[in-house]
């Protein structure tokens, strides 16, 4: 049986516009200046730059309404033309004044330009003779090289790749051979197929005396104990003083455990960071500024505010002056909302990091990671009264220029734990003292998580020793028997 019956409530649902709002707020300066590119495309009634002194001021704020249109025939009747036009007052944006200058940012990004790493390989092997069926195999292995100078794939994987790709039958043993070749090629270790490998090309590559020869035999021999820093095996094994030893580490340790890396010319993509804010101390206090990419000149078009002027003066309208108002009127309120949408962002953004500075004041003026308080997202929203997603937005995607580098300034948030003398205190302190803890310490004697745990307590930070290794973990330090030299 069916009934129909009123029921009220309470719901909360987003706008078009304020999705669009938020959206525009994630972005950081170089992703927000794409979809700034984007909209400019889309909407020809949005123009950048200054808007010339010789045009009338004849457009002034409309509304942005979002009635339907259903029949054409209304559309002269319900838009209200004077909305859009006034001969009287300026408009706002046209009394805006901006401290930002187009100068302020240099946009060209630089691009490298050079022989690759796969070519430059190539190169080197025009000065070995070889077959054409070598040159075919070497070249390929050339072309598995990766960033880091490794080959990383079996020979037998390789052998059935030549015969479907290139057409090239061979075995295992020419293709090892081929091999030796590409281990010549400069860097030194290139075309090795792991660690120990790599090591051994360069140490045999080297000039011979006893450090590089016993290290030589370490690496060949021992790879395994030497991995796992076992120095008293070591030294049993091939009957050596501990200074011998440490001699031959040396060597090691001056070896490029990533050739590739090495090679200037290596045409990666490197990811161009643009600050989004950037923080001054004057005259010893901070000052904030927005990136002027973040705050473009926009205004709309004259020419889409002279049609709809011309609409309004004509005495016969047909159904197609009304089919162009209606197009008018939908890219003029989608300019002058978009106008808006980058203030809102523009004043979102420095509201947020200005609250983040004055919050973290004391890092900002030190630069030392000891004084950040712990602070959480919804410190900040509290402080500005925003939602803490929108908080989360400005910090996950946003850097900021400090005299101390370039920072993400989601790194400034953590969470708080008390200590002994129930202060609150940021585990970004914490995770400092840690790091300097192991700086300091005796490295023929590694300290454990645990005796690591007793230092912190003694300092004041109760903290369990799982929790000290999370924490060592995070700051990518290895455990004790890693971190011990001779």
């Amino acid at each position: 049986m069916l009934k129909q019956y009123l029921q009220f409530k309470l719901s909360q649902k987003l706008s078009p516009q304020q999705i669009q709002l938020m959206k525009l707020i994630q972005l950081p300066t170089q992703a927000f200046e794409q979809r700034l590119k984007q909209e400019m495309e889309e909407n020809p009634a949005l123009e950048s730059g200054k808007e010339s002194d010789e045009l009338d001021d004849n457009f002034d704020e409309f509304d942005n309404t979002q009635d339907e249109y259903e029949d054409n025939e209304q559309i002269g009747e319900d838009i209200n033309v004077d909305e859009y036009l006034s001969d009287d007052d300026i408009p706002d944006y046209r009394t805006q004044a901006n401290n930002y200058s187009a100068d302020d940012e240099d946009k060209d990004i630089p691009f490298a330009a050079g022989t690759s790493f796969t070519q430059y390989l190539t190169n080197q092997l025009n000065t070995f003779r070889l077959t054409d069926d070598e040159r075919d195999i070497a070249e390929f292995l050339v072309g598995s090289v990766d960033e880091s100078g490794y080959i990383r794939r079996s020979l037998a994987d390789i052998t059935d790749d030549l015969a479907f790709t290139q057409n090239v039958f061979t075995d295992e043993k020419s293709i090892e051979k081929v091999l030796h070749v590409v281990h010549q090629l400069d860097p030194a270790g290139v075309g090795a197929r792991n660690l120990q490998e790599c090591l051994s090309i360069q140490l045999h590559r080297k000039e011979k005396n006893p450090d590089v020869e016993l290290a030589i035999e370490i690496i060949d021999n021992a790879f395994d104990q030497f991995t796992k820093k076992h120095y008293k095996k070591l030294i049993q094994k091939f009957d050596i003083t501990e200074m011998q030893l440490k001699d031959a580490i040396d060597e090691i340790e001056r070896l490029n455990p990533k050739p590739g890396g090495s090679y200037s010319g290596n045409n990666r993509i490197v990811e161009h960071i643009v600050p989004d804010f950037a923080i001054r101390i004057v005259d010893g206090e901070l000052e904030l500024t927005l990136n002027g990419r973040n705050a473009p000149e926009l205004h709309v078009s004259r020419e889409y505010s002279n049609m709809m002027k011309g609409y309004k003066e004509a005495k016969d309208k047909s159904k197609s002056q009304k089919d162009a108002v209606m197009f008018i009127k939908q890219k003029l309120d989608a300019a002058k909302w978009f106008i808006e949408a980058i203030k809102q962002r523009q004043q979102t953004l420095f509201v947020t990091m200005s609250a983040i500075m004055h919050y973290q004041k004391e890092y900002f003026l030190t630069g030392d990671e000891r004084k950040l308080k712990p602070m959480i997202l919804k410190d900040i929203a509290d402080e500005i009264e925003m939602d803490v997603s929108t908080v989360s937005r400005v910090a996950n995607s946003k850097y900021v220029d400090t005299p101390y580098g370039t920072k993400l300034i989601k790194e400034f948030f953590s969470e708080s734990m008390t200590n002994d003398q129930g202060e609150e205190v940021s585990t970004r302190e914490i995770k400092k003292i840690l790091e300097t803890v192991i700086e300091d310490e005796n490295k023929r004697k590694p300290l454990t998580d645990e005796k690591l745990a007793t230092i912190l307590l003694e300092k004041g930070y109760p903290i369990a020793r799982r929790t000290v290794a999370k924490y060592r973990e995070q700051l990518d330090i290895p455990v004790a028997r890693l971190r011990k030299k001779i």
